[in-house]
C-alpha cells in the first residue's frame, strides 16, 4: 500500500473532522463523550491555517491526518495543566485503515518535520486505546492525567525527536 503525506488544505476541514469522529467511534465510546469532544474533534479552516496539519492519502483518498500545535504558554483545562511546547495534537486514521501502517507513517513524517524545524520533542495526550501505538512508535510514558471526561484518565507521553 502506497501512503502519500502532504500538507492539509482548508477545504479538507470537513473530511478531517469526519475522520476524527469515525476514528473515535471505532472504539465504541458512549454518545455523551462525543458531546464533550465535539469542539476538539472538529477541524476548522482556522485550525489548519494556524497549525502543522498533514494528511495521509492512499489511492488519492484521504485516510488519516496528523497535526502539531505549538502551545506558547502554560494553561489550565479544568484539572489538567497543558505545558508550553509542541504537541502532537491530533492523529486520526479512518477505521478502514487502522493497523495498516498509516499511523506509523504519519508519526515518522512528523518526526522528520520536527527535525527540520528544530523541535526536540512532542507532548502527547493519549487516548487509552492508543497506548500500544505510542509505545510502538517510541513515545515515553510520563504519567496518567485527568481527561476532560469526569472520572476518566488519559496518558501523557513525550516523543523525543532524535537528530539523524
Amino acid at each position: 500500500m502506497n501512503i502519500m503525506i502532504r500538507r492539509a488544505v482548508g477545504v479538507e476541514s470537513n473530511m478531517l473532522t469526519s475522520i476524527a469522529f469515525a476514528a473515535k467511534r471505532y472504539w465504541k465510546y458512549p454518545k455523551e463523550y462525543f458531546e464533550v469532544w465535539k469542539d476538539e474533534l472538529t477541524i476548522t479552516l482556522d485550525y489548519i491555517n494556524k497549525n502543522e496539519v498533514y494528511v495521509a492519502k492512499v489511492d488519492r483518498e484521504i485516510v488519516g491526518f496528523i497535526s502539531i500545535a505549538e502551545v506558547k504558554k502554560d494553561f489550565q483545562v479544568e484539572e489538567l495543566l497543558i505545558r508550553k511546547g509542541f504537541w502532537l495534537d491530533h492523529i486520526f486514521v479512518h477505521p478502514d485503515f487502522i493497523g495498516k501502517r498509516v499511523g506509523s507513517e504519519l508519526v515518522s513524517f512528523a518526526k522528520e518535520l520536527c527535525r527540520r524545524k528544530n523541535i526536540v520533542c512532542l507532548h502527547i495526550l493519549s487516548d487509552p486505546n492508543a497506548i500500544g501505538f505510542y509505545d510502538k512508535v517510541g513515545a515515553q510514558f510520563i504519567e496518567k492525567v485527568p481527561s476532560n471526561i469526569k472520572g476518566r484518565f488519559i496518558s501523557l507521553y513525550k516523543l523525543a525527536i532524535l537528530s539523524t
